[in-house]
């Protein structure tokens, strides 16, 4: 756990917690960003207690963020030796590149829409006549 470690989630973190939704990011997800965006690293048990996901949750959450490139994680052995290694989580990327990816993915599919109902016009106008 770091010195910058949050403690419990704030109304302006939920709030952007609901907008990463509206984008379409998985709540996990978008919980698992906002707990991350603000520190160095975390532990997943941090991530646990401060959103009130559950460790299972945490893990697959975190796994389309590796795929992405935007968090990157690391295992530490316990002191004892015993039972899973304890892992660390990190964003590889400042929350503002984040938000410009989900800019242009927004973007580019309402383009593709655009142009579809566009077209879907056309062939209407053409079929008429």
């Amino acid at each position: 756990m770091t010195d910058d470690s949050p403690v419990n989630l704030t109304e302006k973190e939920y709030s952007i917690i609901d907008m990463l939704q509206s984008l379409g990011l998985p709540r996990t997800e978008a919980t698992a960003i906002v707990c991350l965006k603000d520190c160095r690293e975390l532990r997943s048990l941090h991530i646990e207690l401060v959103s009130g996901l559950r460790q299972p949750e945490v893990s697959v959450a975190m796994r389309p963020l590796r795929d992405r490139g935007w968090v990157d994680e690391r295992s530490e052995k316990k002191n004892k030796g015993k039972g899973r290694p304890v892992k660390y989580y990190q964003l590889t990327v400042p929350f503002p590149q984040i938000v410009q990816v989900l800019e242009d993915e927004f973007l580019k599919g309402n383009t593709e829409k655009i142009i579809a109902l566009r077209r879907l016009r056309e062939l209407e106008i053409v079929f008429q006549n």
